[in-house]
């Protein structure tokens, strides 16, 4: 480790920011645009450089006209503006880069020059090149107590390819340098879920099993493979989305309250969730989990394959899990946290409801009236909102009878009319530049996640489980209903 003088001599914004994958999917949907947009208003300094890397030759020009276009594609026409634009590219540069090439590393550390003024590294590549990709950046002086390095996922496919990787950076990385990214946690209203728990009284008393029925996590996609064959087909729903999105959202509806908001306090929080995952056997794992593949149906007009059809050849892969978890500790004692993800799903959603438990007594029973439990409802996607249902009297006379209903009272983006919604790139990006590791995911973290998948993994196969088939344009295999019907709770659909 470096001595914390090493660390806190580092400029707070760093100058130089380098792109790998810099010409991949990522970058010109996400990354591109974001930055884009940091500089549109003011949010990087002058002195600050993008660098972009990836293995095609590109001439400097050449680069900055696929990157003019990509940020003319993603964003909005109002929020373009030319003088801008020109400005942002005018910071870009690129240089070719073979991750397995040595020598290619000499000249992308003289294109950069000096890392005096702060380099933050964005990684996103294969697995299989992380190792390689952080000797070359070593041997070319590219490291050291002035450089952040990112790393997007995945990192492995289980617990042991993870460590085999998080080695690799930490040999030349320390800890407070290595910014782990799960983009769900740059997201506005995942942020919120913090202010919402900590910031409002009324809430904390009743997040617990004596407030709280039961929580359901849901990420639902219409997309397939969409250009992923070969990389979907060796993850599946479990490790693509189960294992970091999920459990992130998990961990930050159960953690407890943290100290303070800083990057120990929330992440030493999390990670006691993540620890106090019920580990699952082989029967529990029989019983609590649901994998399915969906074959040809339609979502919306639309008619679409199967899996199988789109992938080419037949596979066991899960496109689809369900779940049921535990979080023992006496806040969750009893309460079950359903985890629902797939794709070919009806609607693309994604979402977190906080069902909560009903009053002890109804004063209205008499009346005639039906009461329904409280609702908290964080929808993370494709439109970002938080909802509380309530039950309030409707407007009458009540000569049969009184008649309640849920309300909805919604914290909608025009709440916040004069606010712009962000990508969640344009967060992570700031705070890699900026040296806030809050919204990152620590090793300890990792780790705690792939131990509680691989043993589900490790289930599925001493029981000889295979995807149950289910439709393109359904919620998934029926067993998925099982799964929470038998506990006497329905799915939000």
């Amino acid at each position: 480790m470096l001595p914390p003088s090493a660390l806190s001599a580092a400029p707070r914004a760093y100058q130089t920011l380098l792109l790998f994958g810099a010409t991949g999917d990522l970058a010109q949907r996400m990354l591109l645009p974001s930055l884009y947009g940091l500089d549109a208003e003011g949010q990087l300094s002058d002195a600050t450089r993008i660098i972009g890397t990836a293995r095609s030759e590109h001439p400097i020009e050449e680069y900055r006209a696929t990157a003019r276009a990509a940020i003319e594609k993603a964003v909005e026409p109002e929020r373009l503006k030319p003088d801008a634009l020109d400005r942002f590219l005018a910071r870009l540069s690129y240089v070719s880069l073979d991750a397995t090439d040595t020598g290619g590393y000499a000249r992308l550390a003289e294109a950069i020059g000096g890392i005096e003024a702060g380099l933050a590294i964005f990684l996103s590549t294969a697995p299989s090149l992380f190792e390689a990709t952080i000797e070359g950046l070593d041997k070319a002086g590219l490291t050291g107590p002035t450089v952040r390095m990112a790393l997007e996922k995945p990192l492995g496919s289980d617990l042991a390819s993870s460590r085999e990787i998080n080695d690799a950076v930490a040999r030349v990385f320390p800890e407070p340098q290595i910014f782990r990214i799960d983009h769900y946690l740059g997201k506005e209203t995942v942020q919120n879920l913090l202010a919402l728990r900590f910031g409002n009284l009324m809430f904390e008393p009743l997040w617990n099993a004596q407030g709280i029925e039961h929580v359901e996590i849901s990420i639902g996609e219409t997309v397939g493979l969409e250009g992923r064959v070969g990389f979907y087909d060796d993850t599946g729903a479990l490790r693509d989305m189960v294992q970091n999105h999920m459990l992130q959202l998990l961990a930050l509806v159960a953690m407890e309250p943290p100290a303070r908001f800083d990057a120990t306090e929330v992440r030493d929080e999390k990670v006691k969730v993540l620890r106090a995952l019920r580990p699952m056997d082989v029967e529990e794992v029989k019983k609590h989990t649901v994998i399915g593949q969906y074959v040809a149906g339609a979502i919306g007009a639309r008619t679409v394959p199967a899996y199988a059809e789109e992938l080419g050849k037949p596979s066991d892969t899960e496109t689809f899990v369900a779940l049921k978890a535990h979080v023992d500790c006496w806040r969750w004692h009893g309460v079950p946290f359903y985890l629902r993800t797939g794709k070919r799903l009806p609607f693309r959603r994604s979402e977190i409801l906080i069902r909560f438990r009903a009053v002890p007594h109804s004063i209205f029973a008499n009346r005639g009236a039906v009461l329904q439990p409280n609702a908290l409802l964080i929808s993370l996607q494709p439109d970002e909102n938080i909802t509380l249902t309530l039950m309030a009297k409707r407007p009458g006379l009540d000569r049969e009878g009184i008649r309640l209903q849920e309300v909805p009272l919604d914290l909608k983006g025009d709440v916040f009319a004069d606010t712009r919604r962000r990508i969640a790139y344009e967060r992570l990006l700031l705070d890699l530049l900026e040296g806030d590791p809050t919204l990152f995911v620590r090793r300890d973290e990792v780790e705690a996640q792939w131990e509680w998948i691989d043993a589900i993994r490790a289930g599925w196969k001493a029981n000889g489980m295979k995807p149950k088939p289910y439709p393109a344009g359904t919620w998934g295999p029926s067993a998925a209903i099982a799964l929470t019907e038998r506990d006497g709770v329905s799915w939000r659909e």
